[in-house]
């Protein structure tokens, strides 16, 4: 299982979910640790300065490696000239693709920072893109860019992994805080599921026109993305930092009056924040990678990826009870953890199904 793999087989995938569920468990254990959710004996980092430094730190680790190594060299299928300019043409969307997913970071940490439950927040964000690679599917279906039907077998996951999403939501309390009609609440949530549709369009689109036999480029796309993201992020946190001086009131607000605080007079242990982000800049490596796997629908492809956070989100949860005295997982998460078996169990017929029909068309 962690021996040499091909491009497009079920041993790679395998290899990708394991290692996007290791750091996904460590990303969840360290979140716990600096934000004082456990019982560590370590003072308390602030939410939001921890993200700061956390984020800074998962950023760069996603990045080096993009621009040292010369992953943004990408091979076109369809180069543009410009004068004397030749560039690929797949850098036309994305960069898009890159600007959307600095949308979903901030947006995802603020989800987080709403008064609403963090179960609450991860159920509709999870279950936001398992639906939407669903639709990504059925659109470029109708567009004749996506040939491969969707088995019964992935549309029978994607309901028990909504089930397993929204089970939590029988045991979390929301408050009396009005989602719906709460601006800022829609904007923000809006915002990330519009940024999350383009961005899994993009990366099926990529995939999807590739011609047959052409070997996807997929570090070419990570690193093109990444480096659009970084800069889009950079501006996005320059303009928080000075907004306060730009607009009056938004000083006020106490997630821009901790990021700021958080550059402006760090914490002592803002590098071991910012180095814990090593962590959640590889699960940013396998979750791409997982998202744009060769020869597989949207559908699976985030079913895949959300499955497996479920099931590592379950797993930091009882590793922290057991190491460092956080509470063990209620009677939801188990029963929410049975329907992801039952979604598993429906997406292992149909990769053996794809698996034999990639290899009867001779594509892996």
């Amino acid at each position: 299982m962690f021996g040499k793999t091909s491009e497009g087989s079920t041993g790679r995938l395998i290899q990708l979910c394991t290692g996007y569920f290791l750091f996904y468990v460590a990303t969840g254990l360290i979140v716990k640790f600096f934000t004082g959710s456990v019982n560590t004996g370590a003072p308390r980092m602030n939410d939001i300065a921890f993200l700061t430094y956390n984020t800074l730190g998962a950023n760069l680790t996603c990045l080096l490696p993009a621009l040292v190594l010369g992953w943004w060299r990408m091979k076109s299928i369809r180069p543009l000239r410009v004068g004397r300019w030749e560039f690929p043409s797949e850098l036309l969307y994305i960069i898009p693709s890159g600007i959307c997913t600095a949308v979903v970071i901030p947006t995802t940490t603020l989800m987080y920072t709403l008064p609403i439950s963090v179960m609450v927040a991860m159920v509709i964000m999870r279950a936001s893109v398992i639906v939407i690679g669903r639709l990504v599917d059925g659109v470029q279906i109708a567009q004749g860019i996506l040939t491969k039907k969707v088995y019964w077998e992935e549309n029978a996951a994607v309901a028990f992994a909504v089930f397993a999403a929204s089970i939590e939501l029988l045991g979390s309390k929301g408050g009396s805080f009005d989602f719906i009609h709460n601006r800022v609440a829609m904007i923000i949530l809006t915002s990330y599921i519009t940024a999350y549709a383009i961005r899994i369009y993009i990366m099926n689109y990529y995939k999807n026109t590739r011609p047959k036999g052409e070997p996807l480029d997929n570090r070419a796309f990570f690193a093109t993305e990444q480096i659009a993201a970084s800069l889009t992020m950079a501006m996005i946190a320059a303009f928080v930092y000075f907004s306060p001086r730009i607009f009056s009131g938004w000083g006020q607000l106490r997630q821009i009056s901790d990021f700021v605080a958080s550059i402006q007079s760090p914490v002592p242990t803002w590098m071991w924040a910012a180095l814990s982000g090593v962590a959640f800049g590889a699960v940013a490596f396998f979750s791409v990678f997982i998202f744009m796997f060769k020869g597989r629908t949207a559908t699976f492809t985030g079913l895949v990826n959300r499955l497996t956070s479920l099931v590592a989100g379950t797993t930091a949860t009882l590793l922290g009870w057991a190491f460092f005295g956080s509470k063990f997982p209620s009677l939801q998460n188990w029963i929410s953890l049975g329907f992801v078996l039952v979604a598993v169990a429906f997406l292992t017929r149909a990769e053996r199904k794809r698996a034999e029909e990639l290899k009867a068309a001779k594509e892996i």
